[in-house]
């Protein structure tokens, strides 16, 4: 097919790709490094730090919920995309307003969210576009938080770089559990640690934590001391290279949230090392773990404990398969071009 020139949009705070929390500018850097190698001119707005294999154009403003650098930034993209000509698609991973210089352009506009949803954003940029914007959601479960009978939802889930997670076929009788993510009471990592010593076994624990403020305190008053480096480890933010040893080693992923997830990259990022994850049944969590053949999705810590005496039960190469079939590069970016193509013939 035709190569297709896309411009994508980021939030200007954080480099594409992160150097270590942020997902969806891991999103972004795996969607523009592949659209770039399957041949389509690929221009993104980014943090001008970011390193990916495409057209990078920094932004003006830095930030943006700042009005002055919204509006500065939507300026800048339209004049970019003005003088570049022959835009196939302007997608945006970062704030609706950024498109909204072009909402009566005539160019597909395309407008995701990785996290939880705004009516407000939804029902004015469908409003102010008359409809002829197509708004993409991570998960059904995402979709389903903001529902506006004009809009007709595209979902699209989140994915990873197969190419940087290596598949590992068995781990040691002795593996440990592994939970990563920041360290917030929302992420459930205190439950974490109750799992672990319950069914016992070690637990690894790694991400980042607060500098203050209630998630300082949640981290050094309830984890911190639990961390005793043999059967509770901490080993603080881990960049990708580390991520994929540490959950490619792992017996399992436990994710234990207590908050409605829209999707949880780091579930499809432990499949596609072929480590089964155990999650409680909240927002996308069934759409990403096949309860019982890549994962257990559980309803109480019993159940999440149990699951974890049973993990054994679960191949590790149909959670490698799951990964490959529904949340590689190569296939969301497929739905996403799909997606730009369909829009194209639309107008």
């Amino acid at each position: 097919m035709k190569p297709l020139r896309i411009v994508m949009t980021a939030d200007p705070e954080i480099p594409v790709p992160p150097r270590l929390y942020g997902g969806i500018e891991r999103i972004v850097a795996m969607l523009v490094n592949e659209f770039s190698r399957q041949g389509h001119d690929v221009h993104l707005f980014a943090h001008p730090d970011s390193t990916v294999g495409c057209t990078r154009v920094p932004y003006s403003g830095a930030k943006s919920h700042d009005f002055s650098d919204t509006i500065r930034n939507a300026a800048q993209i339209r004049s970019y995309v003005r003088r570049l000509g022959n835009v196939s698609v302007v997608h945006s991973f970062s704030r609706l307003a950024y498109l909204a210089f072009l909402f009566q352009s005539g160019i597909p506009l395309v407008q995701s969210y990785q996290r939880m949803i705004t009516r407000r954003s939804v029902v004015l940029g469908s409003l102010l576009t008359g409809n002829s914007i197509a708004f993409v959601a991570c998960s059904k479960y995402c979709a389903g938080t903001v529902l506006y009978k004009p809009v007709r939802w595209n979902i699209i889930y989140n994915g990873v770089p197969l190419a940087t997670f290596t598949y590992q076929p068995e781990v040691a009788f002795d593996a440990p559990l592994v939970f990563l993510s920041r360290i917030e009471w929302f992420k459930g990592a205190h439950t974490a640690i109750e799992v672990a010593r319950r069914a016992g076994k070690r637990l690894i624990i790694a991400g980042n934590y607060a500098s203050s403020g209630k998630e300082w305190e949640y981290f050094k008053n309830c984890i911190e001391p639990q961390c005793d480096g043999e059967n509770v480890c901490y080993i603080g933010p881990v960049d990708d290279s580390r991520k994929n040893e540490l959950l490619g080693k792992a017996k399992a992923l436990l994710f234990p949230v207590e908050w409605n997830e829209p999707f949880g990259i780091v579930m499809a990022e432990a499949l596609a090392c072929g480590t089964p994850v155990i999650a409680f049944r909240r927002g996308a969590i069934p759409e990403v773990v096949e309860d019982g053949s890549t994962g257990f999705v559980c309803d109480t810590i019993d159940e999440m404990v149990c699951s974890v005496q049973k993990i054994d039960t679960i191949v590790r190469s149909r959670c490698r398969k799951s990964a490959e079939e529904k949340f590689s590069d190569r296939v969301i970016a497929e739905a996403y071009s799909a997606l730009y193509r369909r829009l194209k013939e639309e107008r």
